[in-house]
């Protein structure tokens, strides 16, 4: 991996290349790695939660593509995989991807080079509005007509104080009838653990703050639930051949999709 691209510091822990290592992924340095291992020793099962993620995103697009949506907005994307949201939905989907890692914005703008109908973009989602009225959303999405937005296990990395429920309030606001919103959030199930890995997310470029299902679910004020509901992510609407879901550890990372009517 190239560490020689700007604004990337090596040496501290970035939770999309985190991410990406939890996937089986090779875009992560060795203090990437480090950090994830002290997570993974603290719960094993961190590496599982993050491909049900996966997978439970590319399910939700496939679902909406189905519906008719034809625009996406995946907000925090993290490093690019397999299963990308523009692979999923479609070739003739508009899907502009958001991220604040450069890295990660480095490698989708070389990725996606050329691609028809897919871009993208610098942002912060504690910034809502800078992303939605940044020059790549105003030529690639029309906000008077359906859309996705996706913002798939971004939120933990969202502190209280600055504000979730604000932050998804300016998203929904902009929101034409029928859009649709896919979100998941990682829970603290168990008390000690949640501590340390904690501890790991202060020394990262992000710090972590898991919230439980009460916490959670006013964040989709205003919208519809799609069945099932709030639930574990590998739960929602699994497919033949996945991951089956964790059992006996309650709720650890949950998922929803829910409609502006």
């Amino acid at each position: 991996m190239d560490d020689a691209l700007p604004g990337i510091n090596p040496h501290i822990p970035s939770v999309a290349r985190m991410y990406d290592y939890y996937l089986g992924g090779k875009d992560n340095f060795p203090s990437d790695r480090e950090a994830a291992e002290k997570v993974l020793a603290v719960v094993p099962e961190t590496r599982q939660a993050a491909r049900e993620n996966r997978a439970f995103m590319q399910r939700a697009v496939r679902y909406l593509a189905g519906q008719g949506i034809r625009q996406f907005l995946d907000i925090g994307t993290g490093l690019p995989t397999q299963g990308n949201v523009h692979e999923v939905a479609g070739p003739d989907a508009h899907v502009l991807y958001v991220d604040n890692d450069p890295i990660v914005l480095a490698h989708g703008r070389a990725i996606l080079s050329g691609s028809e109908g897919v871009d993208v973009a610098q942002g912060d989602l504690r910034l809502p509005e800078a992303i939605l009225d940044s020059d790549e959303a105003r030529r690639l999405l029309d906000f008077d007509q359906p859309m996705a937005i996706l913002v798939v296990a971004v939120l933990h990395f969202i502190q209280d104080g600055d504000d979730p429920a604000r932050i998804l309030g300016r998203l929904k606001e902009r929101m034409a009838p029928g859009s649709h919103l896919v979100l998941s959030h990682a829970c603290p199930n168990r008390p000690t653990e949640s501590e340390d890995i904690a501890s790991v997310y202060d020394l990262a470029t992000a710090h972590i703050r898991l919230r439980t299902r009460e916490e959670i679910l006013p964040l989709f004020d205003g919208l519809e639930f799609v069945e099932p509901g709030l639930v574990n992510v590998a739960e929602w609407r699994p497919e033949v051949a996945e991951l089956a879901p964790l059992q006996g550890v309650g709720d650890y990372l949950l998922g929803g999709v829910a409609k502006k009517a």
